[in-house]
């Protein structure tokens, strides 16, 4: 109960700043944005302190491969962070935008305007950037923000979260508009997700495990679970592209959700494109997993088990599978696609059009590799997660997505009869 008090008294007082920051001009919210951006890169020595911290704890607890390496900032890394804020400041403010205006025959006059959503709490994992890109995104979009990441980066995120604090102190906007919880306790997660009325929204970015704390959430959920994506190598592609696609795909960033789990080849084209690639894709430290006719093709290649068609592996692992049709390609994703981010690769313009007609998932791709799938690709500067639902956002969420609408009636003494 203490933590539960403690919690919802911040929580009072981050809907307060909620209130506040709702009204703050483009020009107020700009400058501390561009007050964090100096911040950061002036922080650089320090944030990446703060990160070695992190990282010595998660190797000395077992932690390899993709998942230290979403953990990790380099240099790089901070500079894109402070580029992608300084991107957000000079984006258009959504707050206020108009999005329909008509007039009705009784002289009403409607408008259909920008407002934003109140307070938002961001739950994610390792990746201490989330802190940043999140943050900036909801208060450039007028939203406090409460901010609760993974026990992996806890110092990291913490003095990111303080760098935000201070830019807002030293501009004069509302410090409380930004809530960072520094406790990995799940039970923090069951207290966001039992009040509503402190909370408007949650959005999880998170595995299997965040999906279970939060199946009972009283306060809705715009989820960022699951990534597995798939490419298609259709009979009428040009393989020399492909190889291309597919490479970038999986082997850029394997450790991010919009990576490449899952490869379908037709069988027109697999005897030709899968050696090729499978042989640059083995050079570059990737483990090949294949259905049997793949295997037959390779035949070095680990066999496939089912369950490696639904497996999100965040790492330098691929699985491959010989189809017979469009048809059959559009079937396995369908199946085993979690609806973030799917390629086809073909010269075929009615192929590509019943590709993305058919494909259900928040971004297609045409002869493109689906590590698109993000905020500052996107032209959104940074994203708060990429949504695979249905109801309010869908893809990568940038400042439009963080806002909801109101109507504003305008008229002239009209009562209705």
């Amino acid at each position: 109960m203490a933590l539960e008090t403690e919690i919802l008294e911040r929580l009072s007082a981050t809907r307060a700043a909620a209130a506040q920051l709702a009204l703050c001009s483009t020009a107020d919210k700009n400058r501390a944005l561009a007050e964090l951006a100096r911040s950061i890169r002036q922080s650089t020595a320090g944030i990446i302190a703060a990160n070695r911290a992190d990282l010595d704890r998660a190797q000395a607890a077992g932690m390899t491969g993709a998942l230290l390496d979403r953990l990790t900032l380099t240099a790089d890394r901070i500079e894109a962070m402070a580029r992608g804020v300084e991107e957000v400041a000079a984006l258009p403010d959504p707050v206020g935008e108009v999005i329909a205006r008509w007039q009705r025959p009784n002289g009403l006059e409607i408008s259909q305007v920008r407002v934003p959503i109140g307070v938002i709490a961001i739950i994610y994992e390792s990746r201490p950037n989330v802190t940043v890109d999140a943050g900036v995104l909801l208060l450039k979009s007028g939203n406090a923000v409460v901010l609760r990441g993974g026990k992996e980066a806890l110092s990291t995120n913490a003095f990111l979260a303080g760098l935000i604090t201070a830019a807002l102190e030293r501009t004069a906007l509302p410090a409380s508009a930004v809530m960072f919880v520094n406790n990995p306790d799940r039970e923090v997660i069951r207290v966001l997700k039992r009040h509503p009325e402190a909370v408007d929204l949650i959005i999880p970015r998170g595995g299997k495990s965040l999906k279970e704390a939060l199946a009972d959430s009283a306060v809705p959920l715009l989820p960022h679970f699951d990534g597995i994506c798939h490419t298609y190598v259709d009979r009428a592609a040009d393989l020399a592209m492909a190889e291309e696609i597919c490479t970038n795909a999986k082997c850029s960033r394997p450790s991010v959700c919009n990576s490449m789990e899952n490869l379908l080849v037709h069988a027109a084209v697999a005897e030709r494109f899968i050696p090729r690639l499978a042989a640059r894709l083995e050079r570059a430290g990737v483990e090949l997993r294949g259905c049997p006719r793949t295997c037959a093709i390779v035949p070095h290649v680990k066999p496939a088990s089912d369950a490696d068609w639904d497996a999100e592996y965040l790492d330098l692992i691929l699985s491959i599978k010989v189809v017979d049709s469009l048809d059959e390609a559009l079937a396995f994703i369908a199946r085993h696609g979690s609806k973030l981010a799917d390629a086809i690769v073909t010269g075929d313009p009615q192929a590509a059009a019943r590709f993305e007609r058919e494909v259900d998932s928040a971004t297609v791709y045409v002869n493109a590799s689906t590590r698109f799938t993000d905020g500052f690709e996107f032209g959104f500067g940074a994203e708060t997660g990429i949504s695979t639902n249905r109801l309010h956002a869908r893809g990568p969420m940038g400042l439009r997505e963080l806002t909801t609408y109101k109507y504003l009636i305008h008229g002239c003494g009209q009562v209705r009869k």
